[in-house]
């Protein structure tokens, strides 16, 4: 796998954010997720996100278990 392969597959996985299972949980309640927002507010092509992939380091409340 390329280098430029590898990034493309790191950032569909960042833009999953937690995953399907939330995604699908957020669309069940009625609600979109931040990017589906996003997308909505702006101009088609305009949004850059910076620091997809940044994750948390919280250790607090069992946040160690997630990513």
């Amino acid at each position: 796998m390329s280098t430029i392969e590898a990034l493309e597959e790191r950032r569909v996985g960042a833009r999953l954010g937690g995953g399907e299972k939330r995604i699908e949980a957020q669309h069940a309640r009625g609600k979109l997720t931040a990017r589906e927002r996003i997308e909505l507010l702006l101009d088609k092509g305009s949004f850059e996100e910076f620091d997809m992939f940044v994750e948390h380091r919280s250790i607090e409340f069992g946040m160690e278990k997630t990513r």
